[in-house]
C-alpha cells in the first residue's frame, strides 16, 4: 500500500532534453521569469498539457455535454487569469507556457511594480515579506487567481528612485 502523504512528481520532463532550440528557448524562458530551474519549466508545461489535454478531450463529446464542460473548463481558467471571460476552446488552446509563467506570483510582484526584476521578487517572497490577504506566501510559483491579484501585498518598503528637481 502506499503512504498518503508519498509526494509525486507534478511535471514530466521533455522527450528530447538535448535538442539545441528547446534548450535555447529554455533558457531564455528561465532569465525572463527568474526562475531557478527548469524544473519548475517543466511544471509549468505539464499544467499547460493537461489543460489542452481536457479541452481536446471536451471537442469529443456530444453537444450539450460539450457546452456545460466547456464552461467549466473556460470559468476555471478565467477565474486562474489565463483566458478571459468569453474565451472558446480555441482560445484555450492557443494557450502557451508564458501564459502560466505570467500567473506566478514571482511574475505578478514584478508587473504590479512591487519588485523591480523576477530576482527581487523571488527574494521578497522566500523572506516572507509578500501577504496574499493575511495569509503569508513563500513559494514564488504560486499561481495567483484574479480575485487574490487585488489582495497582495509587501510589508517590505521597497526603495523607489527618487527624481532629482535641478
Amino acid at each position: 500500500m502506499g503512504d498518503i502523504k508519498r509526494c509525486r512528481k507534478k511535471w514530466e520532463g521533455p522527450h528530447h532534453p538535448w535538442r539545441k532550440d528547446v534548450l535555447e528557448k529554455e533558457l531564455i524562458l528561465l532569465g525572463k521569469y527568474g526562475l531557478r530551474n527548469k524544473r519548475e519549466l517543466w511544471i509549468a508545461n505539464s499544467m499547460l498539457k493537461s489543460i489542452r489535454r481536457r479541452a481536446i478531450s471536451i471537442l469529443g463529446l456530444e453537444k450539450n455535454e460539450k457546452e456545460k464542460e466547456e464552461k467549466i473548463l473556460i470559468n476555471k481558467l478565467y477565474r486562474m487569469g489565463l483566458v478571459e471571460e468569453n474565451a472558446t476552446l480555441d482560445d484555450v488552446l492557443g494557450l502557451t507556457v508564458e501564459d502560466i509563467l505570467k500567473r506566478r506570483l514571482q511574475s505578478v510582484l514584478v508587473s504590479l511594480g512591487i519588485a523591480k526584476t523576477p530576482y527581487q521578487a523571488r527574494q521578497l517572497i522566500v523572506h516572507g515579506h509578500v501577504y496574499i490577504g493575511n495569509r503569508r506566501v513563500t513559494v514564488p510559483g504560486y499561481l495567483v487567481s484574479r480575485e487574490e491579484e487585488s489582495m497582495i501585498k509587501c510589508l517590505l518598503p521597497i526603495e523607489k528612485p527618487v527624481e532629482k528637481v535641478t
